[in-house]
Order: C-alpha cells, then structure tokens, then sequence
C-alpha cells in the first residue's frame, strides 16, 4: 500500500481498544508503565554506572503508547508505521538479546547501527515516538486555547519531520485536519481535564530518563542522534 493510501484510508480507531486495557484508562497505565521504567533507570544508575535496561519491560511500556495513537485519527497512522511494528520487532527480539544496550552492541559490531532492519535503528524510531507524545502532552497542556491539532502539529515538526520523507510529511499534514477536538480527545481516553492533566503531566516527567537513557546508550558510543 502506498503512503498516501494508507493515511486516506478508511480504517478507523476502534474504541474495544480502550476497553480492553485493564483496570484504569489508558493514560493512567502508561503514566505507570513509565514511571516503573524510570525507577528502575534511577536506581540501577544509583546502585550501578552500568546499569543495563531490560528488553521485555521497556517494550510492554512502549506497547501501551500504540493504543495512544489510536486515538488521534488518521493523522497519526504515520505512527502505527513508525512505532507499534517496530516495538513488535524490539519486543520479538528480547529473549535473545535481553537488554538495549545489547541491541546496540551487536549492530555496533556487524556496523549495520542505521540499515534499514537493524534492531538499533528501530530503536531508535521507538525512542522518537515516545518523545513525540512527551512533546504533544506538554504542548496540550501548556495552554487551554491550544488546539489538539496544533499541539500535535508542533510536536510532529519538532521531533518526527526532519527524518521523515516529503511524502510522509505532506500526508502527516494533511491528516492534521482530522484531529479529533480537546473535548472528542478526551471523550476517547475516558479523562476530563483535570485527570488528563495529571496523567500527562506523570508520562512527561516519567519519559525523559527513559528518554535520555537512550539517548546515552547511542552517544557513549559514539553514535550521533541525527538520523
């Protein structure tokens, strides 16, 4: 299927989804997940300076976020493409290498860090999606009159489109149009504005050492974050 058709599509988000997550919304298991992550990053840094991040945990965090996108309606299935397969991959690969760093290790050695498969690569992807919702929560909440559309399209710009192709980049814009509202958004994950706040707020700051845990596993190896 090609891009353009893939974004126009009519496959839609199926709302099952949020009902079969459990016990708590959506936004609440991923704040935990996350927190549960940062955590460990903390005190096996604390106890360890070379402590190393289990595979399986950090993929059934990063699992929770494919739900997320599925509320943000076609503009987003660049993520789908971008994210969930490769968590899948990240996920599959876990009871071989065990940890990131092993990852990157091995890709390091064989010198394929950024082919087109490599496990480091779509770790990297993964890590983008992760900042890509930190950086639409912040922008959501930084003020009532911004719109879920610009929210998001600030965010996409800032953290996806320098490495996304134009093709990408132009059905990404167009699909912006179909954001739901602040009100249909929060209708979808079961919060009101007060709960989203504060479940937004625990992702955001739970993210970012999880966020620059990796960001460290590519530079103390010299690995630039460019790509």
């Amino acid at each position: 299927m090609d891009i353009f058709s893939y974004f126009t599509s009519d496959k839609s988000f199926n709302e099952d989804e949020f009902e079969d997550v459990g016990e708590g919304t959506a936004l609440a298991l991923i704040a935990d997940a996350f927190e549960e992550l940062s955590d460990s990053i903390k005190k096996g840094n604390k106890k360890d300076a070379l402590f190393e991040l289990d595979l399986k945990p950090f993929c059934e965090a990063c699992s929770l976020i494919s739900i997320l996108f599925g509320s943000l309606g076609i503009a987003f299935k660049f993520a789908e493409m971008e994210y969930t397969s490769k968590v899948n991959d990240l996920a599959d690969a876990a009871s071989v290498y065990g940890t990131l760093s092993k990852v990157i290790d091995c890709d390091v050695k064989t010198d394929t860090v950024q082919a087109a498969e490599s496990l480091t690569r779509k770790l990297r992807r993964v890590r983008q999606g992760l900042d890509l919702i930190r950086e639409l929560f912040q922008n959501f909440l930084s003020t009532d009159d911004y719109s879920l559309k610009e929210a998001a399209s600030s965010a996409y710009k800032q953290v996806c489109a320098p490495y996304h192709t134009w093709a990408v980049r132009t059905a990404v814009s167009a699909g912006m149009c179909a954001l739901p509202t602040r009100d249909q958004l929060l209708l979808n994950l079961n919060e009101t504005d007060e709960s989203a706040e504060n479940e937004m707020r625990r992702y955001i700051k739970a993210s970012l050492p999880v966020i620059k845990y990796i960001d460290n596993l590519f530079t103390s190896r010299g690995i630039t974050l460019d790509w």
